[in-house]
């Protein structure tokens, strides 16, 4: 996950970083608004965390200006400012949370999952293709019950497979959700990827194979079928 923090207060931010960072997300700090919507223009983010007092401009007007350059990333207000009318301006101006300071950082945690969950349609934080398990929340992969370890590049997109199962994504889909936007390498690195993560869960699951490869398209996830051969060794589906 790639987090946008647009927050002045240094203290605040080392430790939402670190606590990000801990759980395998990057996190892009900015202390200007400005600087934030500079940012937000130019690279992809899965979330953006907003303060309201800035010192070039008050959160309200980065996220006017957000929505009206059409960046639809989801936003969560950390803000200071308790009241109702805050929040209330906040949320209707498009933010999609507001969390008031001084809070916990696991509750932070917690709100941005669920913030993702419902931006990309999953009011549920396990997604079940088959016997293969995705928890969103504990960014953890079991197949009947037993754990399957992932690299974090491999959670990643089996993660977007999971969000998009039964549709074709392309390798530049899953660039931009691995990369967004920062120094992409070639969609071949994409191949790799999928291969490694094809072959953990076909070992953990007896030979079953979930990834299907769509010539000249990309990979969908779909729960396996006996008695259909295998996209990992069909011909007519080589990796594109």
């Amino acid at each position: 996950m790639w987090v946008l923090l647009i927050e002045d207060d240094e203290g605040t931010a080392k430790s939402i970083e670190l606590m990000l960072k801990a759980k395998n997300h990057t996190c892009d700090i900015k202390r200007l608004g400005a600087d934030g919507l500079a940012a937000a223009g130019l690279y992809t983010y899965d979330v953006i965390l907003l303060d309201l007092m800035l010192p070039d401009m008050d959160g309200f007007e980065v996220l006017r200006r957000l929505r009206a350059n059409q960046i639809d990333a989801p936003v969560l207000i950390l803000s200071g400012l308790s009241d109702a009318g805050h929040k209330a301006k906040g949320l209707n101006i498009g933010a999609d949370d507001y969390l008031i300071k001084p809070f916990d950082n696991r509750e932070l945690l917690a709100r941005i999952e669920a913030i993702l969950r419902r931006f990309r349609g999953h009011d549920d934080a396990v997604v079940r293709t088959g016997d293969l398990t995705v928890n969103f929340d504990t960014q953890s992969v079991e197949i009947g019950g037993n754990r399957v370890y992932v690299t974090p590049k491999e959670y990643r997109i089996l993660e977007l497979l999971a969000q998009r199962q039964g549709v074709v994504l392309s390798k530049e889909i899953f660039l931009d959700h691995l990369y967004g936007g920062r120094d992409e390498p070639e969609t071949k690195i994409i191949d790799v990827f999928v291969c490694k993560l094809r072959k953990k869960l076909t070992a953990a699951s007896g030979g079953k194979d979930y990834i299907e490869t769509v010539w000249g398209r990309g990979y969908m996830l779909r729960a396996p079928t006996d008695g259909i051969e295998s996209s990992a060794t069909a011909p007519q589906r080589a990796a594109v």
